[in-house]
């Protein structure tokens, strides 16, 4: 059975060493001492481990059932989750006016990293509820939130987002699903969702779930969207709860992946719902929980990358297959161990590099996150708006990637299901495709975010990594971090002003790169991220730290990251100016 460990001293060496989070000027990162996150993060680390890790076989293998309208979870999923509860982790990052801890989003992510690589289809069912929360707490009136929110933070009752339907997934203009206002306030919620992610279960007393729907009579497509909380059961002025709502398990959802999460189709036949923000206006409210859900699904995917990347280098370590070319390095034995091949140490690499690198750029991201929640700044707004749809795509496509290769470590093994590699590519799958799928993120980075207020934040981007390079010239350590930084940034500009020129006169031209500029735009982003962690490990060795291997590791994976990932910076600008030629030549009949 694969095994899990937090990474908590990188963890604390982004947080400390890299962003610096007690020498920011945002309020309450004066509270993350490193003494104090690493004891979170430690105790995070022994729940993930010891409680979530053996259980994510368990949900793989059993699923999730339903019987006679009733969902159960799997074996020991009830007894993990009053686990989670009873620590307030569930409670971590809310507000404290309705029984949160109030600690920053960005120790929030890092804590989520954990409980994700230890069984994300777990962890899904007090994610959505923080994401409902999170629309709940922005959106709803003090009424709203006096009833659903202390709940919902302690996780006595959960929430779900409730968008797809049968006939309609991104084009959610397309819904069919309808709100008839009632005298007394309320809506008659009808029609069909899909894909519903925790959308019933045997963890909590209610399911608060926030349903995209239309008014009669209200604009054409996406225009006339509202959302409504329809709970499942219906709460009474003391905050007990009453009768049964009008919404149903059709089924559970047979899926490839996170078998432990309860994938439904839902029902609403007339269930009582309650309008969430403005009339019509329900796409900004639940942008709100989708824009924190593309931050954590961007995570899902260095996260199952970290947990199957651990685990095949155990097994590289321990199989013993053949002799490294250059002489036997286990002699007194058969056969040396697999990481002695440099094949082998290449597909490490690459899953190390990749997985690190991403880790910084959440954290950076959680960080932006909460400056824009704490202070209201703009700048970052822009700038976090700009990043998400590539954390959230490039992310997830190498994340995948990467569990596939530490698959692939295992040879035959690894296609074998009792050695549970094949579970983390087969959960690291879905990331590719929900809260947007990675196709629909490359269209919205080129489409919209690029040019977001007059491009005002791709060129705060630009800027920011022009002045890092600037700043940092006169290191030399620096060099073979530098000019891999400066060339692929260089690239990203010209993808840029390409779009720019070209789209104009044909929009496929911009469309037709624009899962590529995605791409580039990721190891841009993580190239910077190496850049300022070698900074980081080099002054952590100027000062003399005493774990000169840990900072003496990073700088070597930085190094392999810059000579080998980034050179990907030049194949993806050259595929974007080939323009739309290529792939639009071909009538649809010829395909």
């Amino acid at each position: 059975m694969p095994s899990y460990s937090a990474p908590t001293a990188d963890m604390q060496f982004i947080l400390h060493d890299v962003l610096n989070a007690t020498q920011s000027d945002i309020s309450g990162y004066d509270e993350l001492e490193r003494d104090f996150t690493s004891a979170v993060l430690e105790e995070a680390g022994k729940l993930a481990s010891d409680v979530l890790a053996p259980l994510n076989p368990v949900g793989d293998t059993e699923g999730c059932t339903l019987e006679n309208g009733v969902v159960r979870t799997p074996t020991g999923f009830k007894d993990a989750f009053e686990k989670i509860k009873e620590g307030g982790w569930t409670a971590l990052d809310c507000d404290p006016e309705y029984g949160g801890q109030g600690m920053p989003y960005l120790l929030g992510t890092a804590v989520g990293e954990i409980f994700v690589s230890a069984n994300m289809a777990f962890n899904m069912y007090q994610g959505l509820t923080h994401g409902a929360y999170s629309a709940i707490h922005t959106h709803g009136t003090d009424d709203q939130k006096a009833t659903y929110l202390p709940k919902m933070v302690s996780c006595d009752w959960t929430g779900t987002m409730n968008l797809t339907e049968p006939h309609c997934g991104t084009d959610l203009g397309l819904m069919r699903t309808k709100a008839e206002p009632q005298d007394d306030g309320t809506y008659k919620i009808t029609g069909q969702k899909i894909f519903i992610s925790a959308g019933d279960h045997d963890l909590s007393e209610n399911v608060i779930h926030l349903v995209l729907a239309k008014i009669p009579g209200g604009p054409e497509g996406i225009k006339g969207v509202s959302l409504f909380i329809v709970p499942k059961f219906m709460v009474n002025e003391d905050g007990s709860l009453g009768d049964r709502n009008a919404v149903s398990v059709g089924k559970i959802e047979e899926k490839m992946g996170i078998h432990g999460n309860s994938t439904c189709v839902m029902n609403y036949d007339g269930a009582t719902g309650y309008l969430l923000g403005t009339q019509h206006k329900g796409m900004r409210a639940m942008f709100t929980m989708m824009n924190e859900a593309r931050l954590g699904v961007g995570l899902q995917g260095y996260a199952q990358a970290e947990a199957a990347y651990q685990n095949a280098v155990i097994y590289a370590n321990d199989r013993l297959q053949g002799r490294d070319v250059t002489g036997a390095k286990n002699p007194d034995g058969p056969a040396d161990p697999l990481i002695v091949h440099p094949d082998i140490r290449r597909s490490l690499m690459d899953q190390k590099s990749f997985v690190e690198g991403a880790r910084a750029l959440t954290f950076w991201g959680a960080m932006l996150i909460d400056k824009v929640r704490r202070s209201g700044d703009k700048e970052a707004d822009g700038l976090i708006s700009l990043l998400t749809p590539v954390i959230k795509g490039f992310q997830t496509d190498k994340g995948y990637e990467c569990a596939t290769a530490a698959q692939q470590v295992y040879g035959g093994h690894g296609y074998i299901e009792e050695w549970g590699m094949s579970q983390f590519v087969r959960d690291a799958r879905i990331a590719m495709i929900y809260e947007g799928a990675n196709g629909i993120q490359a269209l919205d980075l080129v489409g919209r975010k690029l040019a977001l207020d007059g491009g005002k934040h791709v060129m705060a981007f630009f800027e920011m990594v022009k002045s890092f390079i600037k700043e940092n010239e006169g290191d030399e350590r620096l060099d073979e971090f530098l000019a891999p930084l400066k060339a692929g940034s260089k690239d990203l500009q010209s993808a840029a002003m390409y779009f720019m020129a070209q789209g104009v006169k044909n929009p496929n031209n911009a469309l037709a790169g624009s899962y590529d500029f995605m791409h580039l735009f990721g190891h841009v982003c993580l190239g910077l991220m190496w850049a300022r962690m070698a900074k980081a490990a080099f002054g952590a060795l100027d000062a003399g730290a005493s774990d000169t291997q840990f900072y003496e590791t990073k700088i070597a994976t930085g190094r392999y990251y810059m000579a080998r990932q980034m050179p990907a910076t030049a194949m993806h600008l050259a595929r974007i100016t080939s323009g739309a030629d290529p792939v639009m030549a071909l009538d649809a009949e010829n395909f």
